[in-house]
């Protein structure tokens, strides 16, 4: 007897090749699941017609999710074809796209041109026209159709998104608190939604530009955006720190590009903080402020009070250890601004604040190390347990000093 050969060797070792790229393709799938599931961290994910996917209703009109990637991104955020198809299942026609991120961007024609573009940086927070504008466009999108939903994203779907969408929730008539609980509760597994100190910030400034109408909510609110102002920083100081003899620091403002809707930022003034002793000369004497009292009743008052800022010009300052700059000739800065803070001139963040100016109230802006941004490791090192930055302003509006006016210490706030 003899050996009968087959002839199936090739077909064997395509059945083999195509088993390999099966197995590969399997182990892909696996290895960018693991991936993603690790990049979202706390962020709830969504599992719909067979994808695992970093998206979360926050209202059943409003869904928040991380970027629609494509290519080697694909493999830690949600696959763009993956996000299109499962829009196109629920929501098919009725789906409008918001794409928040300045760093990225994709074809608009993937969700058949609906979408629009509001950038802003990654961890930072856009202007205040920005969020009028996105607000009025959601709502003008969802009262078209009732069958329409706002789908929101930026990179990772959590700050940018929950700003945005929080802001928009104070635009139904949500207080801001209320609006960022709900989404905390609803996007995230460990109830941190809009973990920034500023984007929590600037909800509220946000609040406080709505006036709702009386009775039944059937329009949407009057928003009155604050009018520009401008405001001298004089002096910047941190106040109870430890373990470190300087700081630097850069301040910015958003600058206004007409023509676009992404505001940069321009700086300003950088420097380097030290010790108080080497900061201006100034005296011991107590410093003087004309102050007008918060609105009241929707009126401000018209009577300026005369007060007395004693609580860190007093000579108990002196025994803590405190890092300053004083600006020989004061820097103004005008709406949306930044200030961060370095460990070296060029690098090594160690925190940073945004503000916008026309919500000053007095001559002095204080920050808790709360009220600062991705403060991590090494700037808690150098916080004491009565840590403050504090920035220092002239006045609004300039008024007769009340005495020598050669005297730095006799100031006029209104």
């Amino acid at each position: 007897m003899g050996l009968k050969f087959s002839k199936k060797g090739p077909q064997r070792a395509e059945k083999l090749s195509l088993n390999f790229v099966h197995h590969q393709f399997i182990n892909y799938l696996s290895a960018s699941l693991f991936i993603r599931n690790l990049v979202s961290k706390k962020r709830r994910r969504m599992l719909v017609a067979g994808y695992d996917l970093d998206m979360t209703y926050i209202t059943d009109r409003i869904l928040a999710m991380s970027f629609p990637a494509e290519r080697m991104r694909a493999m830690y955020r949600n696959p763009l074809w993956q996000v299109k198809a499962v829009l196109e299942m629920r929501h098919h026609g009725h789906y409008k796209v918001y794409n928040l991120c300045i760093e990225e961007s994709y074809d608009a024609m993937h969700f058949h041109g609906r979408l629009e573009r509001y950038p802003f940086d990654d961890n930072h927070v856009p202007p205040l026209s920005m969020i009028k504008e996105f607000c009025e466009d959601v709502y003008s999108w969802l009262s078209s159709d009732s069958k329409n939903i706002a789908v929101v994203h930026c990179m990772a779907g959590k700050g940018r998104t929950g700003l945005m969408v929080s802001s928009y929730l104070t635009y139904l008539g949500m207080s801001a608190e209320e609006a960022m609980q709900v989404y905390a509760e609803k996007r995230t597994t460990n109830n941190e939604g809009v973990s920034i100190a500023s984007q929590r910030r600037y909800v509220g400034y946000w609040e406080k530009t709505l006036s709702l109408p009386k009775g039944v909510h059937l329009n949407p609110p009057v928003v009155n955006l604050p009018t520009l102002c401008t405001r001298e920083l004089r002096r910047i100081r941190l106040y109870d720190t430890v373990n470190i003899d300087h700081i630097f620091f850069v301040v910015s403002e958003l600058q206004d590009i007409p023509g676009q809707r992404y505001r940069p930022p321009a700086e300003v003034s950088k420097s380097c903080c030290r010790h108080i002793k080497e900061d201006c000369q100034r005296s011991n004497s107590p410093r003087y402020y004309y102050s007008y009292v918060d609105r009241d009743g929707g009126e401000e008052k018209t009577s300026p009070h005369l007060v007395v800022q004693m609580d860190t010009e007093s000579s108990i300052i002196y025994q803590k250890n405190c890092l300053g700059y004083c600006y020989e000739k004061p820097v103004q800065v005008t709406g949306d601004v930044r200030i961060i803070f370095y460990e070296k001139m060029f690098g090594g963040r160690i925190f940073y604040a945004c503000f916008n100016t026309a919500f000053i109230t007095n001559s002095l802006l204080q920050f808790s190390i709360r009220d600062l941004d991705k403060v991590g490791k090494k700037g808690r090192s150098i916080c004491g347990p009565s840590f403050s930055l504090e920035l220092f302003f002239g006045p609004t509006n300039p008024k007769p000093v009340l005495a020598d006016p050669s005297n730095d210490d006799y100031l006029s706030d209104v």
